[in-house]
């Protein structure tokens, strides 16, 4: 995710709480969304579409705190 903020988002991952807790949800759903296609664990398509949704909107809100900390 974001190669090229590669060394921005090491250097937020340990100085800002918030980009720190948005990033651990963000592959946290990820990791669920992979669990429920492979069938680790249970997940209806309609579920795996509303985490997908909610991993998009953490995305979209990782890459406005880059672009405003790369300001």
């Amino acid at each position: 995710m974001f190669p090229e903020y590669r060394d921005l988002i090491s250097r937020l991952k340990t100085t800002d709480r918030h980009f720190q807790n948005l990033f651990d949800k963000h592959n946290e759903l990820d990791q669920k969304i992979k669990n429920m296609e492979n069938h680790v664990e249970p997940g209806t398509p309609l579920e795996i579409e509303v985490l997908k949704k909610e991993k998009l909107a953490l995305k979209d809100e990782l890459y406005e705190v880059l672009r405003k900390a790369e300001a």
